[in-house]
């Protein structure tokens, strides 16, 4: 493989292990903050109504943010039938070819998130709710989750190229 695409591929598997291990937080600020709504709710009988949509926030950001390393990591779920029993040069020759479905799916994808953080920044759009957030913040982290999934499934062509020729890139 050229100097170039192994260090792309070296780039992005970095970016996407720093920022999965970041998002993998989020499960834990959303944790803190629903024992902080039930112990307000329970104890001092205050509603708090701002910790569901904070919820729903983080737990988009934590899916789309480690999507990239969930991939990287080989973590998504795959039909099995046949594809265990296909030798590692036949099953990256497979992987190579179907991988451009993913990369097609996340261009469209990440087209409707940039149209729709645009959208978003220019009208002040906010959720529809009594707390009323604005909606840009979680639409340009979503963009960006899944433009950086687009790198790694980029990238994870590149690995199975590679692994198609009988090499590998480190």
């Amino acid at each position: 493989m050229p100097h170039f695409i192994r260090l792309y591929v070296r780039w992005v598997d970095r970016i996407n292990r720093f920022i999965g291990r970041f998002a993998m937080y989020f499960v834990l600020i959303m944790m803190i903050g629903f024992l902080y709504a039930a112990v307000v709710r329970v104890g001092f009988n205050i509603y708090t109504n701002w910790m569901m949509e904070s919820a729903q926030f983080l737990l988009s950001a934590y899916y789309l943010l480690g999507g990239g390393y969930s991939m990287q990591l080989n973590a998504h779920v795959r039909m099995d039938l046949f594809y265990s029993r296909w030798s590692p040069r036949t099953r990256a020759t497979v992987d190579m070819i179907t991988i451009w479905m993913v990369i097609v799916f996340l261009v469209f994808l990440l087209l409707g998130g940039i149209s729709s953080s645009e959208y978003a920044l220019v009208h002040h759009q906010r959720n529809y709710t009594a707390w009323a957030p604005p909606l840009a913040p979680i639409k340009i982290i979503m963009t960006f989750g899944i433009f950086m999934m687009l790198l790694q499934t980029i990238a994870t062509f590149f690995r199975d190229l590679a692994a198609a020729c009988g090499k590998e890139i480190e």
